[in-house]
């Protein structure tokens, strides 16, 4: 019995030290955030396993974890009416509210699902709890767009496939058939879903033949740049949960179909090093010393290689190409985007994305309101069901339907 008592009380340390993580004081419900942080190393890491001996691809195989538990969950939709639809080849999701006595037209929103281009469905409870809200608060029309994920596809696909659907609801027939205001339409999305958002805004903006654009853009803590990996908010948050640094790199590095051989180059920013030609035109653009406020720039200093490896531009091109990483874009295109809403987490590897968009977008004249949360982390706003509820999660989505409520 005694040997059982101490295996046991073992176990309890071993797991208390793999649970624990040294986390900001500000940050809001640290042990549920442990503990959540926990299980997703607990299940990768299983997931690695896996596509290390050949069994299956990690993704694969990490997103039917993901859907097996999300179908334990139940979302109560009865006031909406919820359906699935194809737009021009891309399955969508569309939330409907009940029609209003004397109400003519809706509006809407079109958004884009986050989970790093490979994770996550516009079917899963977070998602489908997130724009059923959505729908129900706005009274709006809300389409949830159901892209392809890596593996299945890499880059451009995801981009391209959310482009089509949104082109296709914009056309004048479909927005009268779910009888949405063509002047009240706006265009979101979480993480890789703002991603995707963005890049979607921002090539929506340069075609001539659209007569309908989108009115907003709402992007929550959205990835927009694969150039420096060693941004203040790269540098303070690289453990943090739910997204540490070299997560994140290895989405992109999923993302664009590349080589892991290349992830502690990109960690070290040897992609743009000051000998990598490619890559010099662009280095203006992202410039975070004048681009951030000094109180995210800290005493942190630039990491700017002065030799480094070309070879991963000529390999991977799209690091450098704007339907990825929207913070690139030329100037031009920044002053065709409309009205903004950028959330930020203090506590998040991609803080000074959004940040930095902010205020690229603001230098060229477009309308910005820039929401940062001090005591939340990246992931949080979808985090608002049992037993992944945190306040964060309420919080950050009541600040974000607010602002669409008020400028929608």
């Amino acid at each position: 019995m005694r040997a059982a008592w101490v295996l046991l009380a073992a176990l309890a340390a071993l797991s208390a030290y793999y649970v624990y993580l040294p986390l900001p004081g500000t940050v809001s419900d640290p042990w549920k955030l442990m503990v959540l942080d926990a299980t997703f190393r607990a299940v990768q890491q299983t997931c690695h396993l896996i596509h290390y001996l050949r069994l299956s691809h990690h993704l694969i195989v990490l997103n039917y974890l993901i859907c097996t538990f999300d179908k334990l969950k139940s979302v109560s939709s009865e006031d909406i009416n919820i359906t699935d639809a194809v737009f021009d080849g891309v399955e969508v999701r569309v939330f409907e509210p009940p029609a209003k006595r004397d109400e003519r037209l809706k509006r809407s929103v079109v958004y884009i699902h986050g989970g790093g281009w490979a994770l996550a469905s516009a079917r899963t409870s977070l998602y489908n709890n997130l724009c059923r809200i959505m729908a129900e608060s706005l009274n709006a029309v809300v389409v949830s767009v159901e892209y392809r994920l890596v593996p299945e596809v890499c880059f451009p696909e995801q981009f391209h496939d959310a482009l089509r659907a949104t082109k296709h609801f914009l056309q004048p027939d479909v927005l009268a058939e779910y009888s949405v205001d063509p002047s009240r339409i706006a265009i979101s999305g979480d993480s890789a879903g703002g991603n995707l958002a963005a890049a979607v805004c921002q090539q929506l903006s340069k075609d001539e033949h659209l007569t309908i654009r989108p009115k907003l853009q709402a992007l929550i803590y959205p990835v927009l740049q694969a150039f420096d990996f060693n941004t203040p908010s790269y540098q303070q948050n690289m453990n943090m949960p739910v997204l540490p640094r070299y997560v994140m790199i290895n989405y992109w590095i999923d993302y664009f179909n590349g080589n892991y051989d290349f992830a502690h180059s990109l960690l070290i920013n040897n992609h743009t090093a000051l000998d990598v030609g490619q890559a010099l035109s662009f280095r203006g653009r992202l410039n975070w010393t004048s681009l951030l406020p000094s109180s995210f720039k800290k005493n942190y200093k630039p990491v700017i290689q002065t030799t480094g490896k070309a070879e991963i531009i000529q390999e991977i091109p799209a690091l450098l190409d704007v339907r990825a990483v929207p913070l690139l874009a030329e100037n031009e295109t920044l002053q065709l985007q409309p009205k903004t809403y950028i959330l930020t987490c203090e506590n998040d590897v991609l803080r000074d994305d959004g940040v930095m968009y902010a205020k690229r977008l603001e230098n060229a004249g477009v309308e910005v309101t820039l929401d940062h949360f001090d005591d939340c982390f990246h992931g949080c706003m979808i985090f608002t069901i049992w037993p992944t509820d945190f306040s964060a999660g309420i919080q950050t989505r009541n600040s974000y339907i607010k602002w669409l409520d008020e400028n929608l």
